[in-house]
């Protein structure tokens, strides 16, 4: 954000951002120029006026001046249009030798009204630009505590993230992610909460919640997801449910469970989607789901996505093509590479961003897993 100062005080040593709101916007009101173009207006307001030499049937048209200043620029600067305009009101009076009356008195009332709203609407929106800026910022924080950014290895494992929300006015959406070093190894979570926009984001904040809670304790990932949800359930209306992947690594082998998700891909030897035998439900319908183990090869990796992914199309309905981009994209010599490529590769097939949320999860063993010693 432009023009932003620094607030100390935060309880997480994180540092939030304002933006002033003095600070014109950009474009045509942002530069100095941009004071003469509320005045220009003004004098269009008085000129059939001047020209007939009756002005005070036109002062309150005056006041269209200031009402454009407030719509574009801060409160200082509004007051000095309304100076201008009060300024010009007086000299074209005296030039046409207007006599003082009722009228004219309620007629300059209606004027210099209009300039103190126009300068009171401008302050009111100033502050409300502020707290807007303050509470975007708080969000983008609290969105980032609900899905962290990874890059790093992690109980013999290298782990590397993506997110892409379509949302403009939010950093996440309904996808979710997360992961833990628990004593039964390294648990990774991923999931699309049902929906979009607050609700979603609700939701998916529930689960990571969940997870967290319940990762070092579950004694199986089956037990995990039974217990997410149970969490899950008493908040969720009847229509919600999230879809999830649950992963275990552990010593040459991984460990998964599936409610509902798309099936992850293995990248080694040969590519496969790791599908469940017993599909499961997804997570806030009651699922029975049933673990299932997958045996790892040295350099294989474990690609986890949502269905941003699979459900992407190019303008003219084709379907993105998972098994050949991604066996192209995963060739990268590293995991972040590799998921750079797989973007790159979905924004050309689908000519602009996503117009669904995204996640991505690599995870890449780098040496042999051993679960930690209770």
């Amino acid at each position: 954000m432009d023009g932003r100062r620094r607030v100390r005080g935060t309880p997480t040593g994180v540092r939030t951002v304002r933006a002033g709101s003095r600070k014109a916007p950009a474009g045509l009101f942002a530069c100095p120029m941009g004071f003469l173009v509320a005045p220009v207006g003004c004098l269009l307001a008085a000129a059939p006026g001047l020209l007939i030499g009756r002005v005070q049937p036109i002062l309150p048209l005056l006041a269209i001046g200031p009402l454009m200043a407030a719509t574009f620029l801060g409160a200082r600067r509004t007051f000095f249009v309304s100076c201008w305009t009060i300024l010009l009101a007086l000299a074209a009076g005296l030039g046409a030798g207007t006599q003082l009356s009722a009228g004219f008195a309620v007629r300059w009332g209606g004027l210099l009204l209009g300039c103190a709203c126009s300068v009171y609407a401008a302050w009111q929106r100033g502050r409300l630009r502020e707290r807007l800026a303050e509470a975007r910022e708080v969000a983008r924080i609290t969105q980032e505590a609900i899905l962290r950014p990874v890059s790093r290895s992690l109980s013999g494992t290298h782990v590397s993230t993506r997110y892409h929300c379509a949302s403009r006015e939010s950093s996440v959406g309904g996808d979710l992610y997360d992961l833990a070093v628990t004593p039964y190894g390294l648990r990774v979570l991923v999931g699309d909460a049902r929906g979009h926009g607050l609700d979603a984001l609700r939701t998916a904040s529930d689960t990571v919640t969940a997870f967290r809670e319940l990762a070092y304790t579950a004694p199986d990932l089956a037990t995990l997801a039974r217990g997410i949800d149970s969490r899950l359930y008493p908040h969720l209306a009847p229509e919600d449910f999230v879809t999830a992947v649950l992963v275990e690594f552990g010593p040459g082998e991984v460990r998964l469970v599936n409610c509902g998700h798309p099936a992850p891909l293995r990248s080694g030897q040969r590519l496969e989607l790791l599908e469940p035998r017993v599909p499961a439900l997804p997570l806030g319908l009651h699922p029975e789901p049933r673990q299932y183990r997958v045996r790892l090869q040295p350099g294989d990796r474990l690609l986890l996505y949502t269905d941003g992914l699979t459900e992407s199309r190019a303008p003219d309905g084709t379907p993105f093509a998972l098994l050949t981009e991604s066996a192209l994209a995963l060739s990268e010599p590293t995991p972040d590479g590799a998921l750079n490529a797989l973007y790159e590769r979905l924004l050309a097939h689908t000519g602009g961003p996503p117009t669904d949320d995204l996640a991505l999860v690599l995870c890449q063993p780098t040496g042999v897993t051993a679960p930690v010693r209770v």
